[in-house]
């Protein structure tokens, strides 16, 4: 959920339209949570999203729940720390990074998503990396060492990922 509300935040700080629906329900006690973000020059009319241009999958269920929502053409995002199976998909560009273990490098395996964050906006060029460490910033005011631990995982994500363009 954080994540989504990260590229949201992210999102309004580079001045684009944005909407963020988290996912609430049985998912908070385990299974594939998800949320929807969505960034845009243009206003936005529907905030759901049924065919999105980026996935990212933390886990193997997600993997296998999500990706065959996703555009033709889209990226796909992997924690290759905790998911085995390689896309089914042919048609969509795949960023691959282990998430997870440089998370646990890092000190924190909670902030995998961070990584993928980073990871995200270095595949898509949704966002700069600048806008994104700068939204972090005013999600964690206050907590400084929280702040400093997420920053460098977004970088860190930012430069591990490996993008492998469309699988033909």
């Amino acid at each position: 959920m954080f994540m989504g509300k990260l590229m949201a935040q992210a999102g309004m700080k580079a001045g684009k339209h944005v909407t963020w629906m988290p996912s609430y329900g049985a998912e908070v006690r385990g299974g594939t949570a998800y949320s929807m973000t969505k960034i845009s020059l243009e206003e936005i009319a529907n905030p759901t999203v049924t065919d999105p241009d980026i996935l990212v999958a933390m886990n193997e269920p997600s993997l296998v729940k999500y990706e065959p929502k996703l555009k033709s053409g889209g990226i796909l995002v992997i924690n290759t720390s905790l998911i085995s199976a390689h896309p089914k998909r042919k048609d969509i560009s795949v960023v691959t990074v282990p998430m997870t273990g440089i998370a646990s490098n890092i000190g924190d395996t909670r902030c995998a998503n961070m990584i993928a964050i980073g990871a995200l906006i270095k595949s898509s060029k949704i966002l700069p990396l600048k806008i994104a460490v700068n939204a972090l910033k005013d999600m964690l005011k206050n907590k400084e060492e929280l702040f400093l631990l997420n920053k460098k995982a977004l970088e860190k994500g930012y430069s591990a990922s490996k993008i492998q363009r469309e699988r033909k």
